[in-house]
């Protein structure tokens, strides 16, 4: 039998559980705080921010949703998300598989051309020079075909791809089948868990993006993604606190709205709004995660 912990044991499995909790407490009550302030009374929650909301309302969400082209946004970005996370996971896991093949002609140069993207960029004028001849400005294309390949992603798996056994794709092809074959029906589905990492890492990566909306799709505005959206929603509450602030608001339409909708809440609401789909989606892909990062990092 287990003997019973001493004195010391218990005290020290309580200091760690106790430091774990505020480390934790710290990751969480930031989140926490932004959640309440965003679901309190504008004008209660002025007052300070406790454990319940002051006044629940969903004014701040309300009028969030309802701003003009706010859905067509939100449709842009999942559309971005889906079809750019999907092109990212097929593209790089067949580059990553055709890199750990012998037989690749040219192997070895273009696998260090691909390592060198990681550290050399031809900067943002020739990237847009580049685009343009491509004629991907101003088009969805713009948003998902540049992200299609990513060196780090290629490098995870090709390394995950390495360590399964040689004899899986020795069977297959006694039986007959191909390189492409094998890659769907033997390497695919068991790279599930560096796949599933990487499609984290694409996704959020798509859904957090702005700045190539910014720049390559500015001026049509039937593609702006949210993240874009409330980007601007956000210059715009600044606006309207530097107004306020400077005296030079007398309207009493720009005071009321100051009121019932302060720059602040604007501001925490559009944050919660923008990471609610990331927090719903990661505790379902967290045990992929976790071991696809620490299989895919074995070897270098």
């Amino acid at each position: 039998m287990v003997g019973k912990k001493s004195a010391a044991s218990v005290a020290l499995d309580v200091l760690i559980y106790l430091v774990l909790g505020l480390f934790a407490l710290a990751c969480v009550y930031p989140f926490y705080y932004l959640f309440i302030y965003s679901i309190s009374d504008t004008r209660l929650v002025t007052q300070g921010v406790s454990f319940w909301p002051r006044g629940f309302s969903l004014y701040n969400y309300e009028q969030v949703f309802q701003l003009e082209g706010i859905a067509l946004s939100f449709f842009i970005s999942v559309a971005r998300v889906v079809v750019g996370t999907a092109l990212t996971v097929f593209c790089c896991s067949l580059l990553g598989y055709l890199f750990s093949k012998q037989e690749m002609p040219a192997r070895k140069f273009m696998y260090r051309m691909l390592i060198i993207t990681m550290y050399v960029s031809g900067g943002l004028i020739p990237t847009y020079l580049a685009y343009r001849s491509y004629g991907l400005l101003n088009t969805f294309w713009v948003y998902v075909l540049p992200t299609c390949v990513s060196a780090y992603n290629v490098i995870l798996i090709k390394t995950y791809i390495e360590q399964l056994p040689d004899s899986l794709e020795e069977a297959a092809m006694i039986d007959g089948a191909g390189y492409f074959k094998i890659y769907y029906k033997v390497i695919f589905p068991l790279s599930i868990p560096i796949l599933a990492t990487i499609m984290i890492f694409a996704a959020v990566g798509q859904w957090n993006s702005w700045f190539d909306n910014h720049i390559y799709n500015a001026t049509n505005t039937t593609l702006t993604t949210l993240q874009y959206k409330l980007y601007k929603l956000l210059n715009e509450a600044k606006a309207l606190t530097d107004l306020l602030k400077s005296g030079q608001a007398s309207s009493a339409d720009i005071q009321n709205a100051a009121q019932a909708l302060s720059p602040k809440g604007v501001r925490i609401t559009i944050t919660m709004v923008s990471a609610i789909p990331i927090f719903l989606v990661y505790p379902f892909m967290q045990r992929y995660f976790i071991s696809g990062i620490m299989i895919g990092a074995v070897k270098g």
